[in-house]
């Protein structure tokens, strides 16, 4: 594989490191220089104008204080445009379970916000999760397969209680890549056996990308206000570049896990997808806190904070010294130009680039990294099983090897689960193999990758193409990936944070800014700058192609 296609998300790493077809070969062509002529866009299918479209959280808030909404009618409204776009026209197919109790939940916020006031920012405001993040109320906790149908945990992921503590209005739950696409490696990205295919609202025969696919076509819809979604590595910066989201992937450690369908425990992490850099720092702080659950969230200790608002600076840019990270761009001349004007963006905002700025351990522990998922995915993933106790549908990941076995049909009419396979055929984490990858990817992606490269130039951040346009979904042949950049963030645990760059042929594209441990503030900081300078998001136009 050419370096230039190293690690856009987990999808491309999987891709990259089994040694399979040639991305750049498969991208759909969308020309090789702005110059060239623009592809023909669909018709836009007729959507009804939407009274709360592109609204943002201090919006929401300014309405139910002023009287103009409530938590219920914003609840109602979010759900009359599920049922809309999501589950009729345009079909988009984010949403896989709407919350039962959304509407009592928010009568009794409405009813509180009257007697004492609202709790926070996220009072009253509707917030899609992810369907890998537990609930304990009317709804099940899939992860997108039918093997896991019925099953309601126990209690609420950490996640989820800093929700309700917040005062959010949890809506419902988006559909995602299957078991976060970590069943195989010829998957299509949005597609699960129990919620079918998510599509992306800009082009609806284009890929949403990760596996937090249903989050960010959702949120960029307009389905709710804001969204949280997964990664392990590209699973929230992706889908937030391919529709045109402010996605922040913390710290490992600065959110807790507990609850939450693993992979693997040395990169999973949750976080926001908003369509704006303000909303998803607002909700980062929700998030936050030590959970003796997840041992990882100790070391925030004196990490965490509680409000990342205040550090969306509209300045944050002037005197920053960022680092250009080359070796992730030249998969797309296109891509690579309008990262050119994004660059020259950040000079005229005062920020001194140092260009390049290579990670110099780039592409040394793509296979290590896959070696590690195995070994974590089948220790992780039964623990998670164990704690749902006897009457759960599947108890381990044999069991649901098997289950994808005797419903081949339903569970894997397109792709297969050789990374299940893997997975169990490998022994337990005292393994010398699984200590000794761990300690090589900390190893060259920290100390030797992202913390060697910013000591060495002094650097606030480093910047680089969160990936391509969104490219054709392919039920048959699988995703068809260009590059990316998320892979050394990912394997290192470090912060990663997409924001809209531009938008090429009508399909948004991301820029990542990443960095060292603990640096949210500052990449808010950054990503905070250069949105307030480009505004370069749109609201999708639910296309149903651009030929």
């Amino acid at each position: 594989m050419p370096s230039s296609n190293s690690g856009s998300s987990r999808r491309t790493f999987l891709q990259v490191a089994l040694g399979t077809t040639g991305t750049a070969a498969l991208y759909p062509a969308l020309g090789a220089g702005r110059a060239f002529t623009k592809p023909a866009q669909s018709a836009a299918p007729a959507v009804k104008p939407f009274e709360l479209e592109e609204i943002t959280i201090p919006q929401l808030q300014e309405g139910m204080k002023s009287g103009k909404f409530t938590a219920r009618s914003l609840v109602e409204k979010y759900r009359a445009r599920i049922d809309e776009i999501d589950k009729s026209g345009p079909a988009v197919n984010a949403i896989i379970e709407l919350n039962p109790d959304a509407l009592a939940i928010a009568d009794k916020l409405d009813a509180e916000r009257k007697a004492q006031g609202a709790r926070g920012p996220l009072h009253g405001i509707p917030v899609l999760i992810k369907d890998n993040i537990d609930t304990a109320d009317g709804m099940m906790t899939t992860a997108g397969s039918l093997a896991l149908i019925g099953s309601k945990p126990p209690k609420d992921s950490f996640v989820v209680q800093k929700l309700r503590a917040a005062g959010a209005v949890i809506l419902g739950k988006t559909n995602l890549s299957e078991w976060a696409n970590i069943r195989s490696s010829h998957s299509t990205s949005g597609w699960s056996g129990r919620g079918g295919l998510t599509k992306n609202p800009y082009a609806l025969d284009r890929n949403p990308c990760g596996s937090s696919s249903g989050t960010g076509a959702g949120i960029s819809a307009n389905l709710a206000a804001v969204g949280i979604g997964t990664e392990t590595d590209g699973s929230i910066v992706c889908p937030s570049s391919s529709n045109g989201l402010a996605g922040i992937k913390p710290t490992v450690g600065l959110i807790s896990r507990s609850g939450i369908i693993p992979i693997s425990h040395s990169q999973d992490s949750a976080g926001p997808m908003c369509r704006t850099v303000h909303d998803a720092a607002i909700l980062l702080g929700a998030l936050t806190g030590i959970d003796p659950e997840d041992s990882a969230t100790a070391a925030s200790a004196g990490n965490s904070q509680t409000d990342y608002a205040q550090y969306c600076d509209p300045y944050g840019l002037k005197g920053a010294r960022i680092g250009v990270a080359r070796k992730y761009f030249g998969f797309s001349d296109a891509v690579d130009a309008l990262m050119e004007e994004a660059l020259a963006t950040m000079k005229q905002q005062g920020a001194t680039l140092v260009d390049p700025a290579d990670i110099e351990t780039f592409g040394k522990f793509d296979d290590t990294e896959l070696l590690v998922f195995m070994y974590e995915l089948k220790a992780d993933l039964n623990a998670y099983l164990a704690r749902l106790g006897p009457g759960a549908p599947v108890h381990n990941l044999q069991n649901i090897i098997e289950f994808n076995e005797r419903n081949r049909q339903k569970e894997m009419p397109y792709f297969g689960q050789d990374l299940f396979v893997k997975a169990q055929a490998k022994g337990s984490l005292n393994e010398k193999e699984y200590i000794d990858a761990l300690a090589k990817n900390h190893q060259l992606a920290r100390t030797e990758g992202i913390d060697a490269l910013m000591d060495k130039h002094h650097l606030d951040a480093i910047v680089a193409p969160t990936g391509g346009p969104a490219w054709l979904t392919d039920l048959i042949n699988g995703d068809h990936v260009a590059g990316g950049s998320s892979n050394a963030a990912a394997v290192a645990g470090y912060p990663n944070i997409n924001v809209t760059a531009g938008l090429l042929y009508g399909l948004p594209v991301g820029i990542s800014f990443f960095g060292r441990a603990w640096s949210e503030p500052k990449l808010i900081s950054l990503a905070y700058s250069f949105e307030q300078a480009t505004k370069a998001r749109k609201a999708p136009r639910f296309l149903s192609r651009i030929d």
